[in-house]
């Protein structure tokens, strides 16, 4: 796997191959954790909880960031890895 640094490359990667591959997406879907550690290569740790909502003509979701980083997540984007993988 080639080196991704930024959480766009990591998020554009996934969005990608879920909208080709409908078997990841249906992973993506039921249990994101392990979808994004099969497909990124990366160990999402226990605490930290992934949610993927996928969007319909009648819905749209808009995700902000947070307004604080935990000591983990700033320690994560100093090395350079995504704190939240999106």
């Amino acid at each position: 796997m080639a080196d991704m640094t930024t959480a766009n490359e990591m998020r554009d990667r996934l969005l990608d191959k879920a909208t080709v591959d409908p078997d990841f997406r249906t992973t993506l879907l039921s249990d994101p954790k392990s979808a994004i550690a099969q497909e990124l290569g990366v160990e999402i740790p226990d605490g930290l909880s992934v949610i993927v909502h996928e969007n319909d003509a009648n819905t749209v979701h808009l995700a902000l960031p947070a307004t604080e980083l935990s000591e983990e997540q700033l320690e994560a984007v100093a090395a350079g890895r995504c704190c939240c993988c999106f």
